[in-house]
């Protein structure tokens, strides 16, 4: 008991700085605080132990149409994660909002501090991980090696309150340009599924909703922590930019809990783009919900990226998504039954792992 109210204390006493992980780099912390540290009972799986080098796929928006949506259909069905280039996006646009994420986390404490909040349209804070309920030890950390500015855009094509002058201009720029390539490549991996560009925005509404800014900053521990623990998205699809500093890794399943890391390595000029689970549903099993992670590969690795998730627009608890309708067929059968976005949410709440998320909502046939 004593144990779980010193580290509720220490939990709270970090957020009271108000300075994130960065506040602990900038104290000249030589030794990983106990909230970080990975716990010695974690699985094997946990361990961010070194990765073999692996080809992820690269679609190439220049090529001609049937060529790119062959290439979005096969990065889709076999892993789920795949760099796209040509895409439209100039990259200064990119590199400039890469670069105004990480001048927001590198200011003085007393300039970034005043942003700090858990909640809002605008919240700045290192979020913690979700711990696994029904009595279950704690798989992770209490807290990630990274600190987070979270904007939500619900929805709306008009600036969010709170943005943070130092970086305002270049995110709302780069959520601009991005809202047109989220909608390039809901018509492709619509067309990839065999169906009008057109089917996936009608039955979803799609929208780049929330963009979280992420700031890994350098640890003397880096084999002790996660920067980002392992998860599969919750939307439909997630597009990332990031600079050239290493670190994220997807899960390649070999069934029953076997499968390996592998190493995501940065391509220049490209965006990253991932499936989610709701696309996962939505495209009856035909796309793959990528499991990921970030690790802290070296004690001088400083990493930024940028995630920007694509949701539907309805996510009420009485708007139900499930396989469409054209992807269930006499062979295929639906594999889900229709869900709801809050259902899915609380359920990874509960599991506070995301890799079983769906199975709630799977259907089992007897044949």
């Amino acid at each position: 008991m004593a144990a779980a109210y010193d580290a509720a204390s220490a939990l709270a006493a970090f957020h009271e700085t108000r300075a994130g992980v960065r506040g602990l780099v900038e104290s000249g912390v030589t030794a990983v605080p106990p909230i970080f540290l990975i716990p010695t009972t974690a699985s094997p799986r946990s361990s961010p132990s070194p990765t073999r080098a692996f080809a992820f796929p690269v679609v190439d928006l220049s090529l001609p149409r049937a060529d790119t949506v062959e290439l979005v259909r096969a990065a889709a069905t076999s892993l789920g994660v795949f760099h796209v280039t040509n895409h439209g996006v100039h990259a200064s646009t990119v590199d400039s909002a890469v670069s105004a994420v990480r001048a927001f986390h590198e200011q003085p404490v007393a300039a970034r501090s005043a942003f700090y909040s858990t909640s809002g349209a605008v919240a700045y804070s290192t979020f913690p991980n979700i711990p696994q309920q029904r009595g279950q030890p704690a798989a992770f950390s209490l807290l990630p090696w990274r600190d987070s500015l979270v904007v939500n855009f619900d929805g709306g094509d008009g600036e969010p309150d709170g943005l943070p002058p130092v970086c305002r201009d270049a995110l709302l720029e780069y959520h601009r340009c991005l809202t047109g390539f989220g909608k390039e490549m809901t018509a492709l991996l619509s067309e990839a599924l065999g169906l009008p560009a057109e089917r996936l925005e009608q039955e979803l509404q799609v929208e780049g909703s929330v963009m979280a800014c992420h700031y890994y900053p350098a640890c003397p521990e880096p084999l002790r922590v996660v920067g980002t623990r392992d998860h599969t998205d919750d939307n439909l699809f997630t597009v990332l930019a990031r600079d050239d500093v290493g670190g994220l890794q997807v899960w390649l399943d070999g069934g029953d809990d076997d499968g390996e890391w592998v190493e995501v390595a940065p391509v220049t000029g490209a965006l990253l783009v991932n499936v989610g689970d709701i696309l996962k549903v939505v495209s009856n099993d035909e796309y793959k919900s990528v499991e990921h992670r970030v690790v802290i590969k070296a004690p001088q690795d400083v990493r930024t990226s940028i995630a920007l998730f694509f949701k539907p627009a309805k996510r009420g608890e009485y708007d139900f998504f499930g396989p469409l309708p054209e992807l269930v067929t006499e062979g295929r059968p639906a594999r889900y039954r229709s869900l709801t976005y809050p259902q899915l949410m609380n359920y990874r709440r509960e599991l506070g792992h995301a890799r079983l998320s769906l199975d709630r909502f799977k259907i089992v046939y007897d044949y």
